[in-house]
């Protein structure tokens, strides 16, 4: 019997894996797929998601990472910034990062099955290519479309909003040290500085049938700044859903990453959610408390979710979203504020009743 399998080879299946590792448990690693693993993303790591990962014992090199200080927000009447107040953000390349959390579960003694497809789960063992392998815990990490999260008896609330991204890469030089979120009625547009000669660049929207090429000239700053500027490599387009789930565990079986539920691409903190439900998970399976589990997920993810829900309001209402920016240009500290707590640096009741009245006032002027 194999004490831990985690069902999924991703970042948030490796980071289950080195968490339970560090927790002295016996881990082994089942996907179908062969590394490094590339997913569409807007390549960046939050400053809270660089902390868990250093957690993990993950360290980025810096000569395969671009460092930022924090984020903007561009429309075509506005440009507001704020800087992070506790450490910077790293934009880093999704088989980068793969990698280096492959080379680092190795290190830990974490079995890694690669080329292995399962196929089925019950209670007490998974299917690995028609052979039965039985477990203590079983870890699904298997995304937003989890096959072993539906064989599990766990289901999704019937609520998911989708929306669909394509990512790019271009061989341009950053003009900035700042993660850009570019406005337009279609979308937006990410900014990610990725190395000192290359940005990455993710759109998205709600309207399948609008692509990258299409979309680009809506934006007219960023449209500008790419001019001329070389592709590199293919345009590569993924599903991101606000999805919850009405229970992250079921028995011996978790749940972690998409698989557990998912919020918006638009918040940038898929990792940062994942790597820190990693020690959380771990904990109970160590303790045997998946209620605690849970509960520290439920905990994780309330904050991502409540900014998912104001970010995605701003995309949906073009008046709505001109008005906030506007305020957010006068009030520069709120949006400072919002960033903090959005990262975990700031408790949300740090915001003020003063600041979020002034901000109110804003609005009312704007």
């Amino acid at each position: 019997m194999r004490e831990v399998i985690v069902a999924g080879g991703g970042p948030a299946g490796l980071a289950a894996a080195i968490a339970a590792r560090q927790a002295g448990l016996a881990v082994s690693v089942f996907d179908c797929a062969r590394p490094p693993i590339d997913k569409a993303c807007g390549e960046g790591i939050m400053p809270d998601g660089l902390d868990a990962l250093a957690r993990l014992g993950v360290s980025i090199p810096v000569e395969q990472a671009f460092a930022f200080c924090g984020i903007r927000f561009i429309d075509d009447a506005h440009s507001v910034a704020a800087r992070f107040s506790g450490g910077a953000g790293l934009g880093v390349r999704r088989v980068v990062l793969h990698d280096l959390l492959v080379r680092h579960a190795t290190v830990l003694g974490v079995e890694l099955n690669w080329g292995a497809r399962v196929t089925g789960a019950s209670g007490t063992d998974i299917e690995v290519d028609g052979a039965r392998v039985p477990f203590r815990w079983l870890v699904c990490a298997d995304g937003q479309n989890s096959l072993l999260r539906r064989k599990s008896g766990l289901f999704p609330t019937p609520v998911v909003k989708m929306r669909y991204g394509f990512r790019r890469h271009y061989k341009l030089r950053p003009w900035t040290d700042f993660v850009e979120v570019h406005w337009a009625q279609c979308g937006q547009m990410y900014v990610t500085p990725i190395a000192d000669d290359e940005v990455c660049v993710a759109f998205i929207t709600r309207d399948l049938a609008t692509r990258f090429d299409a979309a680009l000239p809506r934006f007219s700053r960023l449209a500008a700044r790419l001019d001329g500027a070389e592709i590199a490599g293919a345009t590569i387009g993924a599903v991101t859903a606000s999805r919850r789930m009405r229970h992250v565990y079921n028995g011996h079986v978790a749940l972690i990453g998409e698989a557990a539920g998912s919020v918006d691409a638009i918040t940038g903190e898929g990792l940062s959610i994942a790597f820190r439900q990693a020690f959380a998970l771990a904990a109970a399976m160590r303790r045997n408390r998946m209620d605690q589990y849970e509960a520290a997920h439920n905990q994780i993810t309330r904050t991502p979710r409540n900014m998912a829900r104001l970010l995605l309001t701003l995309d949906g209402h073009e008046r709505f979203r001109r008005r906030v920016l506007g305020a957010l240009q006068r009030q520069h500290e709120a949006f400072e504020t919002m960033l903090d707590v959005h990262t975990g640096a700031k408790s949300p009741l740090e915001f003020g009743v003063g600041q979020a009245l002034r901000l109110g006032w804003n609005l009312l002027h704007t």
